[in-house]
C-alpha cells in the first residue's frame, strides 16, 4: 500500500472491507495483515485501485 499514491475512491474497502479501510480523511488504511483476509479479495482490490496504491506480493 501506497499512502501517497491514494485517491480514496474506495472500491478496495467494498472489495476487501477485511484488509482495508479508510480514514476520516477518505484515504484507505491497511487493517492488521495478519488477521488473513482472503488473497483473492486483496488480488481483487489491488486491480481495482484507480491509483494503483495497492500491490499484493507473490505467496
Amino acid at each position: 500500500m501506497d499512502p501517497a499514491r491514494c485517491v480514496g475512491a474506495g472500491p478496495c474497502v467494498l472489495t476487501a472491507p477485511d484488509l482495508v479501510d479508510q480514514d476520516d480523511d477518505g484515504l484507505v488504511t491497511v487493517l492488521d495483515p495478519a488477521a488473513g483476509a482472503p488473497a483473492v479479495a486483496a488480488r481483487e482490490a489491488a486491480a481495482l485501485c484507480p491509483s494503483g496504491a495497492i500491490s499484493v506480493a507473490a505467496d
